[in-house]
């Protein structure tokens, strides 16, 4: 073979070689183009899906606000008193204490010896007038006597005027002198009674100072009582309520986490403490309460007065969130998503708030879990919840 058929012979394998690359070319572009076009289709679809379908939130209950009539009441706090605490004392001085009959904690009734003084020295003091009144009578009947000679002598002319006058000054004198004597002998046996301390109503003793062998002093306090067991909540209330407070109104009150106590007001204060900005009414305990729970003067207790009836729109106490100081309920609208509200909350009962401000009373709310939703969330309604 010559020279120019080889060369002839490999042109033609070397363009046979291009042309069957060319055709394999052309079958990887055509295979290729379904493949991409089908790729971008699917994530195309699957964007759509992800966002068509977004998760709730969270699944939640609704609950429709409610009307009820709630009592209006006002609090207050205030420590129990005694109605009255009387003051036992002695009413005679410079005598010796010998018995006291009495402990704190004690009920007397009126007239009841709560302590003896010594009586030695008023037993003299009246011996001393007895006698001095013996004296006294005894010179009056003499006066008497001569005062009746010189009457009936005057008129004979026996006697003379000067003294006829003096007889009947003697016996007027002599009858001052009874009279002075038996004035003296009441008074040292009104002081002989002193000697027998007694209560001067029915009551508790609240406090001793009475000790035996002490010499007291006219008005020395030797006991307090509790007039008649009786006890009073003396209840701060703020000078805003004031006004809506009138006597013979109820109040509850608790002391020391024992049983409710009852009563009612006596006497609402005309005046306002300036420091605090605070007036008393005085509530009368009931007896039965008092006796019940136990309490004692000087402890505190808080409560609060019933003024009236209202009504109100209440939700459940589930219901509403507190957060930076203002309370929310979760509305739920049509498209099941949360609107965070603000309200304004008033009474509190039974697990229910009162909404006084800031609810319809045709919207629906979460009925729990407000804290973990926020403002646009979207929920999942399962059933709406029972009012109770």
């Amino acid at each position: 073979m010559t020279k120019w058929a080889k060369q002839s012979n490999r042109a033609g394998w070397m363009l046979s070689a291009l042309a069957l690359a060319s055709v394999l070319a052309a079958c990887s572009k055509n295979e290729a183009a379904p493949v991409a076009a089908s790729g971008a289709s699917a994530v195309g679809v699957a964007g759509k899906a992800a966002s068509a379908s977004v998760n709730p939130a969270l699944t939640v209950s609704t609950v429709m606000p409610e009307t009820a009539s709630w009592p209006i009441t006002v609090t207050a706090n205030g420590s129990i008193a005694a109605w009255q605490e009387g003051i036992v004392g002695a009413e005679v001085g410079g005598l010796r204490l010998e018995r006291v009959k009495v402990e704190v904690g004690d009920k007397v009734h009126k007239g009841d010896v709560l302590a003896y003084l010594r009586q030695d020295s008023i037993n003299s003091d009246v011996t001393l007038s007895k006698a001095a009144l013996a004296e006294a009578e005894a010179m009056l009947a003499e006066a008497r006597a001569n005062a009746s000679r010189a009457r009936s002598l005057q008129p004979t002319d026996m006697i003379s005027k000067q003294d006829a006058l003096r007889a009947t000054t003697a016996e007027q004198t002599a009858m001052a002198r009874v009279d002075s004597a038996r004035a003296q002998l009441a008074a040292n046996q009104l002081r002989l009674t002193q000697t027998k301390v007694v209560a001067p109503d029915d009551g508790v003793v609240s406090a001793r100072s009475a000790t035996v062998g002490a010499v007291v002093q006219s008005g020395q306090e030797l006991f307090r009582i509790v007039r008649r067991g009786r006890l009073e909540w003396r209840a701060e209330v703020a000078a805003a309520d004031m006004h809506r407070l009138k006597p013979e109104m109820a109040a509850t009150l608790a002391a020391a986490g024992g049983p409710g106590l009852t009563g009612k007001v006596r006497i609402v204060a005309p005046t306002v403490d300036t420091s605090t900005r605070n007036g008393l009414v005085y509530v009368d305990l009931d007896p039965q309460s008092v006796k019940a729970s136990g309490v004692k003067p000087g402890m505190f207790a808080n409560g609060q007065f019933d003024i009236g009836q209202a009504q109100g729109l209440t939700v459940p106490q589930t219901a509403v969130q507190l957060r930076d100081g203002f309370a929310y309920v979760a509305r739920v609208g049509a498209d099941n998503k949360v609107a965070l509200t603000k309200v304004q909350v008033g009474r509190r009962m039974s697990g229910r708030v009162e909404v006084v401000k800031g609810l319809d009373a045709n919207t629906p709310v979460v009925a729990s879990g407000v804290g973990f939703l926020t403002d646009g969330d979207t929920v999942r309604v399962v059933a709406q919840a029972a009012s109770k």
